[in-house]
Formats: structure tokens, C-alpha cells, sequence
């Protein structure tokens, strides 16, 4: 059976990337599914959190996983991504696979996502959330964002990149970015031609998920 840990991404929470944990579950693969520190609580909980701390939490995850697992394939959506690169690295021996959906490697500013969102539902609904979000957790993101530059060379375990064409949170050369610079033998890229950042929700989402799925199939020896 093979285990997937997925690591879901900044203020947000395991709804993320459920709907793929759902399916590889259905499929026979143990899925695990976390809540990173700071994260689903108060203002407080995450103003109190930093990148160390998410990154701690994941990796604690990730070693109670490897007790009942000899190999562990790595999931992570949006600052996820980043996360489950760094451990990627870290755990090279023990990691079968990397999943990366809507990676932030050149994450839009805030005046670029205002003209990006289009609908003023949405653009409440970032204001909101985005006023909300304390500035030393978000100072802690971007300094995530920063430090992966020096993993993506390091990276050389089977890698899917997974990025929205229409991702209102992040540059779509990304995704090019990490094809050209994660030196893996096998890297594939899929792009969803008519999705935004949450991938895992979307109308392509399916065949996204089934994707992900032979992915992991054909990595897992």
C-alpha cells in the first residue's frame, strides 16, 4: 500500500487538498492529512507560528508515517509545495515521490492579485481574508518562498508539478521554473488549462486527481 502525506498550504487547511487525500484513499493508498501549526485556529495561533514551526509540524507528520511505511510520497499544495520540497531533501532515502500543486516559487504580489481576481465576491473575500492574516506570518511566507530557491536544485526524486493556467495567487512560470531547475529524471507537468489556485477544486479536478494517482502508481518502487 502506499502512504501519501499531503501538506496542505498558508491560512489555509486539510479542505484544500481533501478531495485528492479522498481519492487516493478510495484507491488503496494510506493517506495522511494535517493541520500545520498555527494553522485552523485564531489570528493569535498563527501570529504565534512561524516557517520553522510549519515546517516542524510537517516533518513530525512525516515521521509518524515512515514508522508504518518503508517509502512515503509527498503531496503539498501551495506553500505545501514548499514544504514538502524542503522535507523532499531532507529525506531523499524515505521519499518515493513529490506532488507539487499550485506552487508558489514567484507568488503575485498583493496589487497583481486585486487585478487578477476580477469578481468583487472575490476581491472581498482576499481583503478579508488577507486582513486578517497577520504581517509577521506573512513576512514568514515569503522568507519560505526565498529559502526554496536553494532546494529546487537538490531535488532529484520523481516530481508531478501541478499548476493552474488561471491561479490568481501565483505566476504562471512557476511552473516552468521548477521543470527547468528540479533536476530529477522524471519530472512531468500538468497544466490545467481552465483552473485557479485551488486545483483540487475545480472542473478539470477529476482528471487532475487520476493523473496524481498513475503518478504515484508508477513511482512507487
Amino acid at each position: 500500500m502506499d502512504s501519501c502525506l499531503f501538506i496542505h498550504g498558508f491560512t489555509g487547511g486539510e479542505y484544500e487538498i481533501a478531495p485528492l487525500s479522498q481519492i487516493l484513499g478510495a484507491h488503496d493508498c494510506l493517506s495522511r492529512t494535517f493541520t500545520l501549526q498555527g494553522h485552523g485556529g485564531s489570528r493569535s495561533d498563527l501570529l504565534q507560528s512561524d516557517r520553522q514551526g510549519w515546517r516542524q509540524s510537517a516533518e513530525d507528520e512525516l515521521n509518524t508515517l515512515l514508522t508504518r511505511s518503508e517509502g512515503v510520497h509527498l503531496i503539498g499544495f501551495s506553500t505545501g509545495a514548499l514544504i514538502a520540497s524542503h522535507l523532499s531533501v531532507q529525506y531523499r532515502a524515505r521519499i518515493k515521490s513529490l506532488t507539487l500543486l499550485s506552487t508558489p516559487v514567484f507568488p503575485l504580489n498583493p496589487v497583481q492579485i486585486l487585478r487578477t481576481l476580477g469578481q468583487p465576491a472575490m476581491i472581498r473575500n482576499y481583503i478579508r481574508k488577507w486582513g486578517s492574516t497577520p504581517a509577521k506570518a506573512t513576512r514568514e511566507f515569503q522568507r519560505l518562498v526565498r529559502e526554496s530557491f536553494e532546494i529546487y536544485p537538490q531535488m532529484d526524486l520523481p516530481t508531478l508539478i501541478v499548476q493552474g493556467k488561471r491561479d490568481h495567487l501565483v505566476k504562471f512560470k512557476s511552473a516552468g521554473y521548477l521543470e527547468q531547475t528540479i533536476p530529477s529524471g522524471r519530472k512531468q507537468v500538468l497544466i490545467m488549462e481552465k483552473s485557479g489556485h485551488m486545483v483540487c477544486h475545480s472542473e478539470e479536478s477529476p482528471a487532475m486527481m487520476n493523473e496524481v494517482l498513475q503518478f504515484i502508481r508508477s513511482s512507487g518502487n
